[in-house]
Order: C-alpha cells, then sequence, then structure tokens
C-alpha cells in the first residue's frame, strides 16, 4: 500500500483526527490521551499505532510510558494531510472538550503535581511510623491558614468550618438547611468560636457580600447544587481581587445510587466541565486534578479544582 493510501486510511476515523489534533498541540502519553479522551488505553494504541504505521507520528520512551507526536520528518503531503485532520477534528461534537482537558494536563503537567502526591501518597504508606497519619497531617495542614476571611459553602453541620475558624480571621458557614445551621451555630458557639458564622442560604446565590472573602471552598458540596455553573460564578463574585475557590469534588461516575442513598443531584463531574466553568466565570490560574481513588468498589475519585480570582 502506498504512503499516500495510509495516511488516508489512517485519517478515515474520527477518533484518529481527534489524537492527531491533541498531538499537534503537544506531545502526548497514552494515559494522557486516556485521560482527555476517555476512551481505553487498547483502544488508543491500536489508534496510535496506524497513525505511526503511516508515518504521521513518531513515539519515544521515557521509563515505563511512551510519548507521541506529529512526525517532524513527514513530507509535505502528509503535512497538508495533518492540517486537513486538524480542520475536520474541529468539526467534531468533542472538538471543545478535547481542547480543555489538553489545557488542563499541559498545565498539571508543567507544575508536576501530581507526580509529586503520588511520590508523598506512596512514601506515607510504605512503613508505620507513631503518629503518622492523613488526621494529623490535615491538623497540621490547617494550622497553616493565614489569617484570612472564608466562606464554606454547602458547609453541613460544619465539621471543615470549625477547623478552618480556629486559624482564620473569619469562617461564614452558608447551607440551605436550617436544622443543618442551627446546629453547627449551637456548636460553635459551645467551641466558643466567635468567628464562624452560619447563614442560611442557596449555593447558588449565597448570603454574603460581592468582593467580601479572601477564599471560598466548596467541599462534596458542588454536586448537591441545583445550577453548578452558576454556584461558580457566585463563587468569583464573593471573592475579592486576588481571591481562590478551592473546590473539592467527585470524578464523574456512574454510579446511580448515589442519587438515593446521598441525594446528590449529579454524579460528579468531569475534569474538563470544571475547568470551562471556572473560566468561563473568569477565574485565572486554573488547576483540576483527581487526588484520590477510593479502593473499594464504585471506586469513587475525588477531584481537586480550584482559580484566582
Amino acid at each position: 500500500m502506498s504512503g499516500t493510501l495510509k495516511s488516508l486510511r489512517a485519517l478515515s476515523d474520527p477518533t484518529r483526527l481527534r489524537i492527531v489534533a491533541l498531538l499537534e498541540r503537544s506531545e502526548l502519553s497514552v494515559n494522557e490521551l486516556q485521560e482527555i479522551t476517555r476512551m481505553g488505553q487498547s483502544r488508543i494504541s491500536t489508534h496510535l499505532g496506524l497513525l505511526q504505521d503511516s508515518g504521521l507520528l513518531e513515539s519515544r520512551r521515557e521509563g515505563k510510558r511512551t510519548f507521541y507526536k506529529i512526525s517532524p520528518l513527514a513530507d509535505e503531503l502528509s503535512r497538508e494531510f495533518v492540517q486537513l485532520a486538524i480542520r475536520g477534528a474541529k468539526e467534531l461534537p468533542e472538538a471543545s472538550a478535547d481542547q480543555l482537558n489538553l489545557k488542563r494536563i499541559i498545565v498539571r503537567r508543567s507544575q508536576a503535581q501530581e507526580l509529586y502526591f503520588n511520590q508523598v501518597a506512596g512514601r506515607f504508606d510504605r512503613s508505620y511510623g507513631p503518629g503518622r497519619s492523613w488526621q494529623a497531617f490535615g491538623q497540621l495542614l490547617l494550622r497553616l491558614i493565614p489569617n484570612i476571611t472564608v466562606a464554606d459553602l454547602g458547609s453541613g453541620e460544619g465539621l471543615l468550618s470549625e477547623l478552618l475558624a480556629r486559624r482564620a480571621k473569619k469562617v461564614i458557614a452558608v447551607d440551605n438547611s436550617e436544622r443543618m445551621v442551627a446546629f453547627g451555630a449551637a456548636k460553635a458557639k459551645k467551641n466558643k468560636l466567635k468567628n464562624l458564622e452560619f447563614r442560611l442560604g442557596d449555593l447558588e446565590n449565597p448570603p454574603i457580600d460581592s468582593n467580601s472573602v479572601d477564599l471560598v471552598v466548596l467541599s462534596q458540596a458542588l454536586h448537591h447544587a441545583a445550577d453548578p455553573e452558576k454556584t461558580i460564578r457566585s463563587a468569583y463574585n464573593i471573592l475579592r481581587p486576588g481571591g481562590q475557590l478551592m473546590i473539592l469534588d467527585l470524578l464523574e461516575h456512574t454510579f446511580d445510587k448515589a442519587r438515593e442513598l446521598y441525594g446528590d443531584r449529579w454524579l460528579g463531574f468531569p475534569e474538563g466541565t470544571l475547568h470551562r466553568w471556572l473560566e468561563n466565570a473568569g477565574f485565572k490560574k486554573i488547576e483540576v486534578t483527581v487526588v484520590a481513588r477510593e479502593e473499594q468498589p464504585p471506586h469513587f475519585q475525588s477531584i481537586l479544582a480550584g482559580g484566582e480570582k
């Protein structure tokens, strides 16, 4: 089969068009392409093999990972095919999500954050040490909170708010349950936390003045929101310039019983969707990273997203 026919065959599939468009922007590993496209490793590898066999891609090994990129040695005709593939990929329904996910991957890679936390987690559980626990580490890290004003949206009974209030200048805990707000306020009073205030309100329109807080926290709360994107816009509104939003939530999953068991409105969120919502709201320095995976079924994964106003 001629090189021209091989190239045409290689670019005859929409998935391979997506891959070419992504690799035109950046060299990527198989795992990164999996994360961006939401496809399995064997499927990705098959498509990459066809593209490489046609001469459009080249690969290199780095440890246990293989990285792919558009071949710089491709002839003029192959380069024309690549440009046509990129144009075609832009017309696919997945184009927008692919580019957002690619942007997130590039930011994360530059900060090397995922590798760092994986290494920390690996060392943490390697050997027993008296007093070594995530609970203890969490308490230590909370002591590093500066003298700032924090809004804890969807606070529930206020466990996180209480911990934050022991160091922050002021914490405003917002929840839409009168019972939760009453319970949290009573507990704050009992513990003499005068800088912790509970307010009744919705995530989408929290009862907090614009430009009045330094940090907004949404801890496992966004998937309960009626309108998650509006919630993120509201968080942007109440932040002072330079303030930060931190979202800890679930990665998109298929455990539908979560609606019945936990009252969840949303079955988690894709990384790309959170990135787009943060970007549309006006946030800068956006980071979206999967930070934990439960060992027991249904293997919920936690995602940490953040941005700066």
